[in-house]
């Protein structure tokens, strides 16, 4: 029986465990590297945004070609 719990007490041990040794090895992006995620978000935005927009100027004419004027 303690065998079985002790199994079943491994698992959360060994993520939280694993869990320690990612946070110790992270360290915060000096300036430069902070800076160039910013505009690789940014422009992430900017391209999805854009794609939303085309994707809608497309969608509103057809939509009212197919479904007609009822």
């Amino acid at each position: 029986m303690a065998d079985q719990v002790e199994e079943i007490l491994e698992v959360p041990r060994e993520f939280f465990k694993d869990g320690v040794q990612f946070i110790n090895r992270c360290q915060k992006p000096d300036k430069k590297e902070f800076l160039k995620l910013c505009q690789a978000v940014g422009i992430g935005f900017g391209v999805m945004g854009a794609v939303g927009f085309i994707v809608k100027l497309i969608h509103i004419p057809l939509n009212g070609l197919l479904v007609g004027s009822a």
